[in-house]
């Protein structure tokens, strides 16, 4: 492993040099260019909170304004800065046995002027909760993992049924319903065009279920491990059978022991079962708990070529990466701290958390490739057998090592803005109360 003396603050701001370099065109004023990478570099501090007031302070600016500029009405290319996105995460992690992942997390939001806000089920809070809810699409391969793309989920009700609705929100005129599945097939659809390398494609129940979906990955002849329900219906010779019925029809030698990847306790060991189905393009895998036999998972495998169970388990667990994507995008990077309401306020926040997320992977996969420097034998090995550096670590450093010297005066003119604002919004919320009470 490379000694983390080398991972100086020149080191990390030539990094970042190099990853905003690659966006820097679609920012045609050059106001609104310093000012992005003023909010990347913001998103990669140490700041408790990285909300628009918070990053322009950060960034030595006078008042939040310009900061809200760039996320709702300043002009750049939000799309091009995704494509560029993506392809330095290809550039740098690109494997062709890389796994697509896609995911949805949701963002807890107050009121209901933002875009898609309603009371709605998320997994993240682990409830039905007011929230938006966002669909990603992840790329996992050795090298790393980090986010490609996302897409807002627009309920058909609340949102798309309401058109002044969503023209206050800013939604286009030509934006239309779309399911969370279909969502993710559109980002897969710019993903194959873009011609990212990638040998499978996973995702949880919520996607697997998906008919449409499966039939689309078919049709491109793709190789998926995708989550079903316990209800999930696979065809045998004998007929239709439940995926928790055939489990009961496999014999003790029918189960294998293996790792579906490292997790941060060990081996994340399972016993697992390979079904064949009517299709020699379809198989149904099985996960079983070594620890609680009872709990068991199950995944639908489209192989146009044959691949073996061992592939077939690495690609299974490969599921989890996009899930440390999102808790590492949210607690390191402030994925979800924005205040926007807009929906391309939405994208563009979400774009830029987007590039400091890769920014780290693409920095950890550099160190971690890197030939390992001999000490000389008279001098101590104390970082011998230190485990590689997580980006989570090298966000802390970036922070430490980066943060701009104190000005006193700055931030005790942020107070005083702070003061002024608070002030005059509950002298507003006051007056709403006592216009209420007459």
């Amino acid at each position: 492993m490379t000694r983390l003396e080398h991972l100086g603050a020149a080191r990390l701001r030539a990094g970042l040099d190099e990853a905003f370099a690659l966006i820097a065109g679609r920012f045609k004023r050059r106001e609104v260019r310093l000012r992005a990478r003023s909010c990347i570099e913001g998103l990669l501090s140490g700041l408790e909170r990285k909300t628009s007031w918070s990053l322009a302070e950060y960034a030595g600016e006078a008042t939040p304004d310009g900061m809200q500029r760039l996320f709702s009405t300043a002009k750049w290319d939000v799309d091009g800065t995704r494509d560029d996105v993506r392809g330095y995460v290809t550039a740098h992690l690109g494997q062709a046995e890389g796994v697509l992942v896609g995911d949805d997390t949701g963002f807890e939001k107050k009121g209901v002027h933002s875009a898609g806000v309603q009371r709605q089920y998320t997994g993240t809070a682990g409830k039905v909760t007011n929230c938006q809810i966002g669909v990603f699409l992840g790329y996992a391969t050795s090298r790393g993992r980090a986010i490609l793309d996302r897409e807002l989920y627009l309920p058909a009700a609340s949102w798309i049924a309401d058109p002044p609705r969503c023209a206050t929100a800013k939604v286009p005129a030509q934006v239309g319903f779309a399911t969370k599945p279909q969502l993710l097939q559109a980002m897969i659809e710019r993903t194959i065009v873009a011609g990212v390398p990638f040998g499978w494609v996973t995702a949880d129940e919520a996607y697997g279920d998906n008919g449409p979906l499966r039939l689309f990955l078919e049709s491109r002849q793709l190789a998926y491990v995708l989550a079903v329900a316990r209800d999930h219906r696979i065809s045998t010779r004998t007929g239709p059978i439940r995926a928790d019925t055939m489990t009961g029809q496999i014999p003790k030698a029918g189960w294998q022991r293996l790792s579906c990847g490292p997790g941060a306790k060990g081996e994340r060991r399972y016993d697992w079962a390979l079904v064949a189905t009517t299709s020699p393009a379809h198989h149904l895998l099985i996960r079983r708990s070594i620890t609680r036999p009872g709990e068991l998972a199950y995944f639908l495998c489209h192989t146009p070529n044959p691949a073996p169970l061992p592939e077939l388990v690495r690609v299974a667990g490969a599921r989890w990466t996009i899930e440390e994507c999102f808790q590492t995008a949210k607690n390191e990077i402030g994925m979800d701290h924005y205040q926007v309401r807009l929906y391309p306020a939405w994208y563009r926040y979400m774009t830029l958390a987007m590039l400091a997320l890769a920014f780290l992977a693409v920095t950890r996969a550099a160190l971690s490739h890197e030939p390992q420097e001999e000490p000389r034998p008279s001098r101590p090995r104390p970082q011998q057998n230190l485990i590689t550096i997580s980006v989570n670590e090298i966000r802390r450093l970036y922070a430490q090592l980066t943060r701009p010297p104190l000005d006193e005066r700055h931030a005790h003119r942020w107070s005083q803005w702070r003061q002024r604002h608070q002030t005059g919004a509950r002298r507003a919320h006051y007056r709403r109360q006592q216009t209420k009470d007459r």
